[in-house]
């Protein structure tokens, strides 16, 4: 495996103690701060080309979630945490509150987005505004599964099944399973959205047995105690109360739905959104589009 390039030029690295361990980050730009989350089988490298184009407006905290990247991957517990959303959210505030930061704005892509709206739900005073890219909530995938859906997210109930198969099945031949997944979800269907010097980044966390595990443990809580949260704030009629945005790709996961935004209007009392042309990558397909969106929507 080559080096790894650095592709936030100008950003500074930091190593964050938290409850589970030393959390990373990049730390850059300036303004309000603006936490951008990252989703699986990715790392925080996902935001290389969005970063630029809002550093100008934000102070960008874009950091790697427990076991991914170069975070600390605790040892799971039998359920499952600490991979629940409930739990990475308690870790992201941990992390901004050591940075500096009590309230912030938030941004996060597939399971970061999830952290996000759990973070939201939970935790309404942290966050002045949040948007969430490519998702919509937990309770409506599991809820809403049809033939359609169930071919575009596979990979839920695989990486949701009891250890060790999929641990196993992925260990003999990571890279590969990284690259056909991570294809199979780009509009163009192939890895031509994806600077080559990140997907080094991604081939290098997938290698490691530990990172595997750890990312399994994070669909099978989606699974179990991320559903059961979900179904508890959607009996009690829970919303998010903050400004949200949602994204989505006019090829990704929610256009095989019932509806992105109208099932995030079930969710929320302030919500817009808006189709993008890509696949289940807004941040590296259309880095400009995404970046044009997010700082229209935060900077109001």
């Amino acid at each position: 495996m080559p080096d790894l390039a650095d592709l936030f030029p100008g950003f500074d690295a930091k190593w964050i103690d938290t409850s589970i361990g030393k959390m990373f980050a990049r730390v850059g730009g300036s303004g309000p701060p603006l936490l951008l989350l990252h989703g699986y089988p990715q790392t925080h490298v996902i935001w290389h080309k969005v970063a630029p184009l809002l550093a100008d407006r934000f102070t960008l905290v874009i950091a790697d979630l427990p076991g991914y990247g170069w975070a600390a991957a605790p040892r799971p517990e039998p359920d499952h945490a600490p991979y629940t959303k409930r739990a990475m959210a308690n870790v992201m505030i941990e992390l901004m509150e050591q940075i500096g930061f009590a309230q912030f704005n938030l941004a996060g892509h597939d399971r970061g987005g999830r952290v996000s709206y759990r973070l939201a739900l939970d935790h309404p005073g942290r966050l002045a505004k949040l948007a969430v890219l490519d998702i919509v909530p937990t309770y409506a995938m599991w809820h809403g599964i049809n033939k359609d859906l169930a071919m575009k997210i596979w990979h839920w109930t695989f990486l949701a099944q009891a250890h060790p198969l999929p641990e196993m099945f992925i260990g003999k031949a990571p890279v590969e399973y990284l690259e056909w997944k991570m294809a199979s979800l780009t509009g163009t269907g192939d890895l031509s959205p994806f600077d080559p010097r990140a997907l080094d980044h991604y081939r290098a966390f997938i290698q490691s047995p530990d990172r595997i595990h750890a990312t399994c443990e994070d669909y099978r809580a989606g699974f179990e105690g991320d559903l059961a949260a979900d179904e508890v704030d959607h009996a009690a009629g829970n919303k998010i109360t903050c400004p949200m945005l949602a994204l989505w790709g006019g090829r990704g996961i929610p256009s095989v739905t019932s509806g992105p935004l109208a099932i995030w209007r079930e969710w929320a009392t302030d919500i817009r959104g808006v189709a993008i042309d890509c696949g289940h990558y807004p941040c590296e397909e259309k880095p400009q589009e995404t970046a044009t969106a997010l700082k229209e929507f935060f900077a109001a």
